[in-house]
């Protein structure tokens, strides 16, 4: 939450001139609701329950660049398809630097708490082990300006999949 996953995400598809997709969009679009009103009517369970049926639908997805939810990785299921879908990043920065990013935002029903830096932290613990399972690279995104996040995620999965330019 706050790492850049889908700005940066946009701008690396554009650099590899991949298609893009946000789980949570297609989610929302899906369901017909925001995040938000997944969570109040239905629980964090249905809406996890959902992004595992999203990710489940890009299996035969090629050549594009995934963003998903920073809950993705709750799911044992999710970080397996994750890791089958293609190369994964994580997106890191430091707590004070996330949370200055997401601090004032009323679209993230999970921050919606009596001490929402407390519950940023504790969610930065409880997820730190999942994301680093799951991914192949980290990019720390604290003192990144988005086009250096962006040429090392590029250069990364160039690195990953051995890609050469033409001589």
């Amino acid at each position: 939450m706050g790492s850049g996953k889908s700005s940066v995400g946009r701008a690396v598809a554009k650099a590899l001139r991949f298609q893009f997709l946000d789980t949570d969009q297609l989610l929302v679009e899906r369901a017909g609701q925001s995040i938000s009103e997944i969570f109040a009517t239905e629980g964090e369970a249905a809406f996890r329950t959902r992004e595992t049926q999203v990710l489940e639908s890009l299996k035969a997805q090629t050549r594009c660049v995934i963003s998903t939810g920073g809950g993705a990785v709750l799911a044992e299921r999710n970080r397996t398809l994750l890791r089958e879908l293609g190369f994964t990043v994580w997106l890191t920065a430091s707590e004070s630097a996330l949370f200055e990013r997401v601090n004032r935002a009323t679209h993230r029903p999970l921050l919606q708490t009596a001490n929402p830096r407390e519950t940023l932290s504790r969610l930065m613990q409880e997820r730190a082990p999942l994301y680093e399972e799951t991914a192949r690279t980290v990019v720390d995104t604290t003192f990144l300006a988005q086009p250096a996040v962006v040429s090392e995620v590029v250069a990364a999965a160039k690195e990953a999949f051995a890609w050469t330019p033409p001589v």
